[in-house]
């Protein structure tokens, strides 16, 4: 068979067949070295050093945990490397990427990437980390721990277009798919942190009836009742998904896996929900104890302090619900604003009152009977409470889409780098 010359998807003004070139013809590898670490004149300067561990997630570098001395740099076999090197890591975990912003240079755990100009684009080789990383895994060796050297790294082939111009345009095309995924991502993380700290601030703490932070309008002390008088716990089956029967009646059948995924958030049912077949006399028998809108589902076993968390269940028409495996369910006997509970519930306030009662060590769990006595803050005011779950409920839809968008992008750069390299 004829071998593959072509990208499957390419810029439309370039059409000739790639060809293939040796990595060291269109850059130079280069290695690194520490000085010596006995000797404090070599350390604590003003040149960068860097390390294997600081090489994570990041695509550029512009400050290392460590930096050298000249007297240090001249005293060992680092290289000083330019800005817009490729780091390489090449033992203990070959294959981690970064691109220097300035110059600096590295310990012996790397064989860096110096594009020569005019011959190799930065992110373009950048972008093809994966095939650098799985080369230097096939193809490094030793006893005690597997590494690449430089020589072997110069001799890795690659396709690569025969214009300087293809390359700058598809490294220009995954640079902005990157920065896109990572604004995202940042946005992501902010939202979830602004969360975190409102689920802290917004709530009361059992010791005082007034919350640290407030809508304007609203001034006088929250209600302070034990769950046991506001809330009444339901019927739960201790089905699990592989256990339920294949003839009978649709119902959706939530348990502790659903709220664990999806805590801080209204439970919509028919989104999140994956409905099952059940026995129908089992839904006779469990009639009474279907769920509604506004019922809480709180998560009674997890493998971390995620235990306890809840999910409020809401978009309901007629459809059956029936809290599952690992679940406590919960009906409020006081009228609650729509989403209260369930953020609430899941706040730094509450889950305070939970920690002293989990058990277990691997996997942690806490009782019905361990909950009945912990303390549910509200404020009077429906009012305050629907500002409070609005406010939330905007949010989790914020960070909803923030990581729709992070996910549908990195399946597009996966597809791209599969489609746009030869």
């Amino acid at each position: 068979m004829k071998e593959k010359r072509r990208p499957e998807v390419r810029f439309r003004k370039f059409s000739d067949d790639w060809e293939q070139r040796k990595l060291g013809e269109i850059a130079e590898v280069v290695g690194g070295g520490t000085p010596s670490t006995g000797n404090p004149e070599y350390w604590d300067g003003n040149i960068d050093w860097y390390a294997p561990a600081e090489i994570a997630d990041q695509i550029y570098v512009k400050s290392s945990l460590r930096r050298i001395t000249e007297q240090g740099y001249n005293n060992s076999s680092a290289k000083m490397l330019p800005a817009g090197t490729v780091l390489f890591t090449s033992r203990a975990g070959i294959g981690k990427t970064a691109i220097l912003e300035r110059k600096g240079c590295t310990n012996q755990g790397f064989q860096s990437i110096v594009p020569h100009k005019g011959e190799l684009d930065s992110y373009f080789i950048f972008s093809r980390t994966e095939e650098l990383k799985r080369y230097g895994e096939t193809t490094g060796a030793g006893s005690t721990f597997v590494e690449v050297s430089g020589k072997q790294m110069a001799n890795m082939e690659l396709m690569m277009p025969k214009t300087m111009e293809e390359q700058t345009s598809i490294g220009s095309f995954f640079r902005n798919l990157d920065n896109l995924i990572t604004l995202h991502q940042r946005q992501y993380i902010k939202l979830v942190n602004i969360k975190k700290s409102m689920l802290e601030n917004m709530f009361t703490q059992k010791d005082s009836p007034f919350p640290k932070v407030r809508f304007s309008g609203f001034a006088s002390a929250w209600e302070q009742r034990k769950l046991s008088e506001v809330l009444i716990s339901l019927q739960n089956n201790t089905l699990s998904r592989d256990e339920l029967s294949t003839e009978g009646g649709v119902a959706f059948n939530v348990h502790y896996g659903d709220v664990l995924i999806k805590f801080g958030e209204y439970l919509d049912i028919k989104k999140e929900v994956l409905p099952m077949i059940m026995d129908n006399s089992f839904l006779t028998k469990y009639k009474t104890s279907f769920l509604q809108n506004g019922d809480v589902i709180v998560a009674d076993t997890a493998e971390d302090e995620t235990v306890g968390k809840c999910s409020e269940i809401s978009g309901l028409t007629n459809e059956t619900v029936i809290s599952g495996l690992h679940t406590i369910p919960y009906r409020p006997l006081v009228k609650f604003a729509s989403g209260y509970l369930g953020y609430y519930m899941n706040s730094t306030s509450y889950h305070h009152q939970l920690f002293p009662l989990m058990q277990g060590i691997k996997v942690t769990s806490v009782s019905k009977s361990a909950m009945q006595d912990t303390i549910i803050c509200y404020p009077k005011s429906e009012a305050e409470q629907a500002d409070i779950s609005a406010c939330f409920h905007a949010i989790d839809n914020l960070i909803t889409l923030h990581q729709r968008q992070y996910d549908k992008l990195v399946q597009i750069k996966k597809s791209m780098l599969e489609k746009m390299f030869v």
